[in-house]
């Protein structure tokens, strides 16, 4: 066993706005779970029935063991050696969470567990990179983003999806990818959106001012920025 100091299980705020999203009495399965502090957290708060922290890297996982036995959970928590959903059965848990990775990596953790798909699994996606792509994914693979939750911490926005599946196919082009009824609907979509929108926007002069720029990125791109302007239109008509 290592020696470590015990780290206090304070979340930060993109993993408290995760947390306030487990259901009580849940059976939660937390992907890529790095030093364990969600699951952890929740145990002490009383909030699970169980929990399974889950990571493909040995030393993480460790210190997740580490902080277990630090804070008496060790027999509350089932620690697992596992590239994504790998080695978890589906009747382990009712909802799963994966954070900080980017969407390209929660697609393929999904689509190598299509039971996550059944509509009887709450998953509680973080993303870090390539949303638009992770949406697409979703939607024509038969799941549903019933909430998007926006966060802040420092200066950057994160986004919490809270997906369900068992819904119907939807194939949508990219563009049509870059927003959802679930981020409009939440709060601080204003302020999201306009860090968004200066984000594409500076994405897009860059790309015009380019000499070997593909003109249908172009297009495609100008597209974005005009998705997310129309949608800040609306959300100010609203206010």
């Amino acid at each position: 066993m290592t020696e470590r100091t015990k780290e206090n299980l304070t979340l930060t705020p993109r993993l408290q706005a995760i947390a306030d999203r487990v259901s009580q009495g849940a059976r939660l399965a937390d992907i890529g779970t790095d030093h364990g502090h969600l699951p952890l957290w929740l145990l002490t708060q009383n909030r699970l029935t169980c929990a399974i922290a889950s990571d493909l890297r040995e030393g993480p996982l460790d210190h997740a063991r580490d902080n277990a036995r630090f804070h008496g959970l060790t027999d509350r928590v089932s620690f697992r050696l596992a590239s994504g959903l790998e080695g978890i059965a589906p009747d382990e848990c009712d909802t799963i969470s994966i954070a900080g990775m980017g969407g390209e990596t929660i697609a393929a953790i999904l689509e190598a567990a299509p039971w996550t798909a059944d509509g009887k699994h709450t998953l509680l996606l973080q993303p870090m990179t390539m949303l638009p792509q992770l949406r697409q994914w979703l939607w024509a693979h038969g799941y549903c983003i019933q909430e998007e939750t926006v966060c802040q911490e420092g200066h950057r926005y994160y986004l919490i999806w809270t997906v369900c599946g068992g819904a119907e196919r939807q194939d949508k082009p990219l563009e049509a990818c870059v927003l959802s009824d679930a981020l409009l609907r939440a709060p601080g979509a204003m302020a999201y959106l306009k860090a968004l929108y200066a984000r594409e926007n500076r994405a897009l002069s860059g790309m015009e001012q380019g000499q070997n720029t593909d003109a249908a990125m172009i297009e495609a791109q100008r597209t974005v920025v005009q998705t997310i302007s129309r949608a800040l239109e609306g959300l100010t008509c609203q206010l």
